[in-house]
C-alpha cells in the first residue's frame, strides 16, 4: 500500500518597512527606509520565530534520520535584512540546509507582483533568487512558489520556460469545484509544469485558527490532527504555511512549538503517511489532469484572488505607475535605481492600501505601520513620486550624452 504523502512548506517573509515621507521630502531626500522599524520587526520575529522553530525542526530532522522532510521560501529582500540585521539566522537555515532533508524553493527576490506585470522583471528577479539561494546555502532550488502563491496559468508557462518543473499555489475552492486539493495536478498551458495545490482547511487548522480558544475543536492536538490528515481522501496534502504563525501568530503560550514538536513522530507512528518535499512529492505522485487557472489566485483572501493587493483604484493607480518605469530602467540599468525599484515592488506596499484583508486568515498587522490604506497610498505615492523624478533626472542625463 502507498503510503499518503505530507508536504509541509514555510513562506518566510518580512516586508522592507517604508519610512515616514513627507511632500516636502520629494526630490530632496531619496532614502525611502524605516531602518529602525526593519530591524525592530526583524529582531522580533527572529526571537518569537525563526531561532526557536528553526531549533526544533533541527532537533526534529537529525532525530528522524530522513523520515522527517520541510521546505522553505524565503525571499532575497528577508534574507537581506538576515545579513544585515541577524546574520545568526542565515546560520541557523544553513544548519537545516546541511541535514539534506530540507528543499529551499524559489520565488521572487522582492516578493513582488511582477509576474503580473512585466515578464522582462518577473524573470530578472526570479534569477536573481535562485543566484541567492545558491550562494547561502549551496543548493540550487528546482522548485517555484510565486508571491503569496500567485498563479494562472501563464504564469506557470512562464515558470516552466525559466526551468522549473513544479509550482505551488492556492487550492481555491473556485478553482476545483468538485475536486480535491490533495492530487497533484499539471498546468493546463504547460503540462509538464506540476502543480501542488495547498490544502487551505488543514493548512488554515495551524496556520489560523491553532490558539482560537472558540474553535469548537479546542485546543488541537498533534494526534487529533494526525486523523484529519489520515482522513484526506488524496495522494497528498499540501500544508503551505506562513512561517510566522510559530511564535507570532500564535505565542509560545499557546502551544505552537509543543505541537510542532509533536507532529513528526505522530504522523510517523501513523505508519500509512511520509513527509516529502515538493520536489519528492512530483517524483512519488503523478499528475492527475490539468486545473485551469485563467485569473491570477493567491492564497491571501477567502476568495483567493488578488482583491487584496489590486482591489481598488489606489492600488492600481500605484502599480501601474510604478511598472509604467520598467522600460526607462532597464535602459538605465542603474543598480541604486534596480534596488529601490525592487523594494517598492514587494507586495506588502499594496496589501496596505487595500481595503480587505483576510477573512479566512491572518492579517500582517504587525507590519502594518498605516492607521488607513489613505495614509498608504499617500506615504507610498510621496515616495514614488521623488523616485519617479531621480529616474527621469538619470534619463536626462544619459540622453545629454
Amino acid at each position: 500500500m502507498n503510503k499518503k504523502s505530507i508536504c509541509l512548506y514555510f513562506q518566510v517573509h518580512q516586508p522592507t518597512r517604508l519610512r515616514l515621507y513627507r511632500f516636502f521630502d520629494i526630490g530632496k531626500d531619496s532614502h525611502y527606509y524605516d531602518d529602525f522599524g526593519n530591524r525592530t520587526n526583524i529582531r522580533r520575529a527572529i526571537q518569537e520565530c525563526y531561532l526557536p522553530m528553526n531549533a526544533i525542526l533541527l532537533e526534529q530532522l537529525k532525530a528522524k534520520k530522513g523520515a522527517y522532510k520541510v521546505a522553505f521560501s524565503i525571499a532575497g529582500s528577508t534574507l537581506e535584512m538576515f545579513e544585515r540585521y541577524a546574520p545568526e539566522v542565515i546560520d541557523s537555515f544553513r544548519a537545516l540546509a546541511d541535514t539534506g532533508q530540507v528543499e529551499f524553493l524559489c520565488e521572487t527576490y522582492y516578493h513582488s507582483l511582477a509576474s503580473l506585470a512585466s515578464q522582462a522583471e518577473f524573470k530578472h528577479q526570479v534569477v536573481k533568487q535562485r543566484d541567492k539561494i545558491e550562494e547561502l546555502f549551496g543548493v540550487k532550488p528546482v522548485t517555484f512558489r510565486n508571491t503569496e502563491l500567485i498563479y494562472s496559468d501563464s504564469i506557470g508557462a512562464a515558470v516552466y520556460d525559466m526551468g522549473f518543473k513544479t509550482m505551488l499555489t492556492e487550492g481555491a475552492k473556485h478553482i476545483l469545484g468538485w475536486k480535491s486539493p490533495d492530487y497533484v495536478y499539471s498546468c493546463a498551458a504547460q503540462p509538464k509544469l506540476n502543480v501542488l495545490m495547498r490544502n487551505w482547511s488543514l493548512s488554515n487548522d495551524i496556520a489560523v485558527r491553532f490558539s482560537h480558544t472558540d474553535w469548537d475543536v479546542w485546543p488541537l492536538t498533534a494526534e487529533k490532527y494526525v486523523e484529519w490528515l489520515r482522513g484526506a481522501e488524496g495522494d497528498i496534502v499540501n500544508l503551505f504555511l506562513d512561517y510566522e504563525a510559530f511564535g507570532i501568530f500564535h505565542p509560545a503560550s499557546s502551544g505552537i512549538f509543543d505541537f510542532m514538536r509533536a507532529l513528526p513522530d505522530a504522523v510517523l507512528a501513523d505508519g500509512t503517511m511520509q513527509f516529502v518535499t515538493p520536489a519528492e512529492a512530483v517524483k512519488n505522485h503523478k499528475s492527475v489532469g490539468p486545473v485551469e487557472v485563467e485569473d491570477a489566485i493567491s492564497w491571501s483572501n477567502v476568495e483567493s484572488d488578488m482583491t487584496v493587493y489590486l482591489g481598488n483604484e489606489l492600488q492600481q493607480d500605484a502599480f501601474n505607475k510604478l511598472y509604467g518605469l520598467t522600460e526607462k530602467l532597464s535602459i538605465l540599468g542603474d543598480p541604486v535605481l534596480w534596488a529601490d525599484f525592487g523594494h517598492l515592488q514587494e507586495s506588502a506596499n499594496f496589501y496596505y492600501m487595500g481595503t480587505q484583508f483576510f477573512s479566512d486568515g491572518m492579517p500582517r498587522k504587525f507590519a502594518n505601520q498605516y492607521e488607513t490604506p489613505y495614509e498608504a497610498f499617500i506615504n507610498y505615492m510621496n515616495i514614488l513620486s521623488d523616485f519617479i523624478i531621480r529616474v527621469n533626472d538619470a534619463m536626462a542625463v544619459r540622453n545629454e550624452r
